[in-house]
C-alpha cells in the first residue's frame, strides 16, 4: 500500500504542498474486472494507485484488448490526457480489486505552476513513460516481424513443395493400380525417389538462404547440354500436366564447372514460374546462348509478362504480385545460387512478349571457386 508522499511523483514535496496535495486528492475504490476510465472519456485527472494493480489497454480489434502497462502502487497514471487536454487514448481497469487516488485536473496544474519541482518530477514522469511504451512497441513490432517472416517462409516452403508432392501421389497411383506392370511400377519408384531428393533440395536451399551467408558451392565440371537435357526431360512431364509445352532451343555440348544440385533449383524455380504465368496450353522456351566468356540460359513463356509495378524488386526477398500463392522467395534464391556461381541474373523485358528471365555462368572457374 502507497501513500501519497511515497509514490514516485509526489515523494520530493515539501510538507505544505503535501498538505496541499491531501486536500485535493481523493480516494476511489473498484473491484476486479471494473473500469477506472475509458478510451475516449474526458481526461478530467490523474491516478496514482494506493493498492491493488492496474491494468492500461487498447483495443486492437472488436474482440480483443492488448495489455501495454500495469500500473503497481505508488505509481501514476491518466496523465497524458490531463497534459494534452485531450480524450483517454486507453482503458485504465482494476485486474484486481483496487483502491487509487484521484487528483483533479485543474487543481494539478495549479500546483504544478506552483511548484517548479513537482513540475520537474512529472516530466521526468512522463518521460520514464514514453519509454518504456517505446520500448514494449518496439519489441511488439519485432515479434510479428518474426512472426510475419516465419508465416511468409511457411507459404513459400509449400508453394514450392506443392509440385514434387503432387508427382509423388500420381506416381504413387500409378503403381498402385491393378493393371500396372513391372516397369511401370518401377518408373513409378524412380520417379519418386527423384521427388523426394527435390523436396530434400527445397528444404536445404531454405535452410541456406535462411542463414544469409554465401553457401558452399560443391563445383563439377560436367557437360551443361546433357545436365540441361535431362533436367528438362524430368520437368516435362510435369508441365504436360499443366497443358504446358517445355521446348529447348539450342542446348549446346560444352563443359562447364558448376554445382549440379544447387543449379537445378535454378531451372526448376525458373520453369514453374513460368508455368504458373501461362494460359492453357501456353508455351515454355528454354535458350543457350554461348560466348567465348560465359554461356546465357533464357527462360521465356507465353504469358502476360511481369507487372510494372513488381518489375524493378522482382529479386527482393518476398517480393510477389497477383499470384495466388508464393512469396517471391524462390527468385530470391535463384538470384543466390547464380551469385554463388560467380554469375548474374536478369529480368529481360520485350515488348509484347512474356517474361524472360536470363542467368549467365561463367565458362570458367573463378578465383576461390572449389
Amino acid at each position: 500500500m502507497a501513500t501519497l508522499e511515497s509514490s514516485k511523483l509526489f515523494r520530493l514535496l515539501g510538507a505544505t504542498e503535501l498538505s496541499a496535495l491531501r486536500q485535493i486528492a481523493s480516494e476511489r475504490q473498484f473491484s476486479a474486472g471494473q473500469a477506472i476510465f475509458k478510451a475516449g472519456d474526458n481526461g478530467d485527472g490523474v491516478y496514482v494507485v494506493k493498492d491493488g494493480l492496474v491494468e492500461i489497454s487498447v483495443a486492437i480489434s472488436e474482440k480483443e484488448r492488448r495489455v501495454f502497462a500495469q500500473v503497481t502502487p505508488g505509481e501514476m497514471f491518466g496523465e497524458m490526457a490531463v497534459l494534452e487536454y485531450k480524450p483517454r487514448s486507453a482503458t485504465a481497469t482494476a485486474a484486481r480489486a483496487s483502491v487509487v487516488y484521484f487528483i483533479p485536473r485543474n487543481e494539478l496544474l495549479l500546483m504544478v505552476e506552483r511548484s517548479p519541482l513537482l513540475a520537474l518530477e512529472l516530466l521526468r514522469e512522463i518521460s520514464q513513460r514514453l519509454r518504456e511504451f517505446n520500448q514494449r512497441y518496439i519489441q511488439e513490432m519485432l515479434q510479428a516481424e518474426r512472426l510475419s517472416v516465419v508465416g511468409k517462409f511457411a507459404r513459400s516452403i509449400v508453394h514450392d513443395i506443392k509440385n514434387p508432392l503432387n508427382i509423388i501421389g500420381l506416381s504413387a497411383e500409378l503403381s498402385a493400380m491393378e493393371q500396372a506392370t513391372v516397369e511401370m511400377r518401377k518408373k513409378s519408384s524412380v520417379t519418386i525417389r527423384k521427388q523426394v531428393e527435390r523436396i530434400s533440395e527445397m528444404v536445404n536451399e531454405i535452410l541456406d538462404f535462411t542463414q544469409g551467408s554465401r553457401s558452399d558451392v560443391i563445383m563439377a565440371t560436367l557437360d551443361y547440354g546433357t545436365f540441361a537435357q535431362q533436367l528438362l526431360d524430368e520437368l516435362r512431364p510435369e508441365m504436360e500436366l499443366k497443358n504446358a509445352a517445355l521446348l529447348p532451343e539450342g542446348i549446346p555440348s560444352m563443359m562447364l564447372p558448376f554445382d549440379p544440385q544447387r543449379l537445378r533449383r535454378v531451372f526448376s524455380n525458373l520453369i514453374h514460374n513460368a508455368s504458373d504465368a501461362l494460359p492453357d496450353g501456353g508455351k515454355i522456351f528454354v535458350r543457350f546462348i554461348t560466348s567465348k566468356t560465359e554461356v546465357v540460359t533464357e527462360i521465356e513463356d507465353t504469358g502476360a509478362g511481369i507487372a510494372p509495378e513488381i518489375a524493378d524488386r522482382l529479386f527482393e526477398v518476398f517480393a510477389t504480385f497477383g499470384k495466388a500463392h508464393g512469396t517471391g522467395l524462390g527468385l530470391s534464391i535463384c538470384k543466390k545460387i547464380v551469385e554463388d556461381h560467380h554469375g548474374r541474373i536478369w529480368l529481360r523485358k520485350e515488348a509484347g512478349r512474356g517474361a524472360i528471365f536470363c542467368f549467365a555462368l561463367p565458362l570458367a572457374k573463378r578465383d576461390g571457386q572449389t
